[in-house]
């Protein structure tokens, strides 16, 4: 199976989907990662280090998303990213289902299934899936280091 994460295109979004590091734990598992050209930039990630952790750099998009078996975001994808999408695909992201019913539809008619990451239970069993109290944690942190640095 091929994992793919395009390059977020919501402004301000400096997070990707596919790291180098999560990229290599999901080889040893047997799954094949390619990424966008560009899609790690603004987390500090170059082509260069996807392509050292053994995955596909793509330039196009659209040849990423065609080769896909799972397309892995961060943000909710747009109507035009849909577009792209084919039935069969399987999509995991952040999606918040009730209040974006119109993708959740648009999702559908092209035959995506979808894992809403938002969705994923706060429980101890879940934990390693667990992305919004990550999310939470590191903004924690960076809020204590802005403080800090007010206190000079």
């Amino acid at each position: 199976m091929k994992i793919i994460a395009p390059k977020e295109i919501f402004e301000g979004e400096n997070r990707v989907a596919l790291t180098p590091q999560s990229a290599t734990l999901l080889q040893k598992l047997g799954y094949d990662c390619s990424v966008q050209s560009g899609a790690g930039l603004a987390a500090r990630f170059s082509d260069q280090d996807y392509k050292d952790a053994g995955v596909k750099v793509v330039k196009s998009v659209v040849t990423l998303i065609k080769e896909a078996d799972i397309i892995i975001k961060v943000r909710a994808p747009t109507d035009a990213e849909v577009k792209k999408f084919s039935k069969g695909q399987i999509l995991i992201s952040f999606i918040w289902p009730a209040q974006n019913p119109h993708l959740i539809e648009s999702l559908k008619s092209r035959g995506v299934s979808c894992l809403a990451m938002d969705m994923v239970p706060r429980i101890s069993r879940a934990q390693k899936m667990d992305a919004l109290s990550s999310q939470a944690n590191i903004a924690g942190y960076t809020s204590v280091i802005y403080a800090a640095e007010r206190l000079d």
